[in-house]
């Protein structure tokens, strides 16, 4: 494919030439090696005002509301319900996070598929203005083509939700299911009514949030393959940048920097469930990745 072809969306600069140098020099890498993992929230998709996900459990929040009022009258539950973010902050995200799991929990793994397809379906972001599906960077799916043309195996490794990823994944970005890393919920084996085996969630969390270092022993403990390109745009994704770079011959670590209030929104990326010292755009300088800014790297933001 010729030069104007490809990354249609990227415009000319050292960004886009880092990507295509990658790409050209792709083709020198064994077939079985040519690996590449993805960020979510903030790479692939937008994460502000709030994350997707966080919308999703709030919506059924609201609705088991509607159906048991006595439900908010939880502390973790009315610090949501009143958009309280000093609240949620003084309880702490991770109670917050497992009240909010606990809303699923006894569910089938499928019904949990089922809900959460039916909101992408039918939800829109708060201030943008457009469908959760459009809210995808179109360059970043270019990315996602052109690594596929060159027989990549591509992943997602997310902090988020492992199912609720695995639910869309397919959808939004052609990755399947089995190849999402994330912070997982523990499920439990009983029978149905018909004696037959059920599976249903809990509200457990299984091993630790799916953010830094865990990103990158997740990924070997359940797909076994060292990337040689990956994308985040945090300081949890940190770990994850670096293993990529130490891989053996091209390699590339891209970093999403969030720099476009017009188009999207302006913020230094943190990590959730660790606090760091260091903007992530330093550390990106200082140790050599590739920085993408939303702002002049990308002609277009949403598809």
């Amino acid at each position: 494919m010729n030069e104007a072809g490809r990354l249609p969306s990227w415009r000319p600069g050292r960004t886009r030439d880092a990507v295509l140098g990658f790409l050209d020099d792709a083709v020198t890498i064994p077939p079985e090696d040519r690996v590449a993992y993805f960020d979510n929230d903030g790479t692939l998709w937008c994460e502000r005002p709030t994350y997707v996900q966080y919308e999703f459990y709030v919506d059924a929040l609201r609705r088991r509301v509607e159906a048991d009022p006595s439900l908010a009258g939880e502390a973790e539950f009315r610090a949501v319900l009143a958009g309280d973010s000093a609240a949620v902050g003084e309880i702490g995200l991770a109670r917050v996070a497992l009240a909010l799991a606990g809303l699923f929990q006894g569910l089938d793994p499928r019904a949990f598929t089922r809900e959460v397809r039916e909101f992408l379906r039918t939800g829109a972001h708060p201030t943008l203005g457009r469908p959760l599906s459009a809210v995808r960077y179109g360059p970043m799916l270019e990315l996602l083509d052109a690594l596929r043309a060159l027989d990549f195996t591509v992943g997602v490794v997310t902090g988020g939700g492992t199912e609720f990823v695995r639910s869309v994944s397919q959808e939004l970005y052609g990755v399947p299911p089995e190849r999402v890393v994330g912070t997982m919920i523990a499920y439990e084996l009983g029978q149905d009514a018909n004696g037959r085996p059920a599976l249903r969630r809990t509200a457990r969390v299984l091993g630790d949030v799916n953010e830094g270092a865990a990103k990158v022993t997740n990924i070997q403990a359940q797909l076994g393959r060292q990337p040689v390109l990956a994308a985040g745009n945090s300081a949890g994704d940190h770990e994850l940048l670096e293993w990529a770079a130490a891989a053996d011959g091209p390699h590339l670590s891209l970093l999403v920097d969030h720099d476009d209030p017009e188009r999207e929104f302006a913020y230094a990326s943190q990590a959730q469930s660790f606090e760091t010292t260091e903007p992530v755009t330093a550390t990106a300088d200082r140790l050599g990745w590739t920085t993408v800014s939303m702002k002049d790297d990308w002609a277009v933001v949403f598809p």
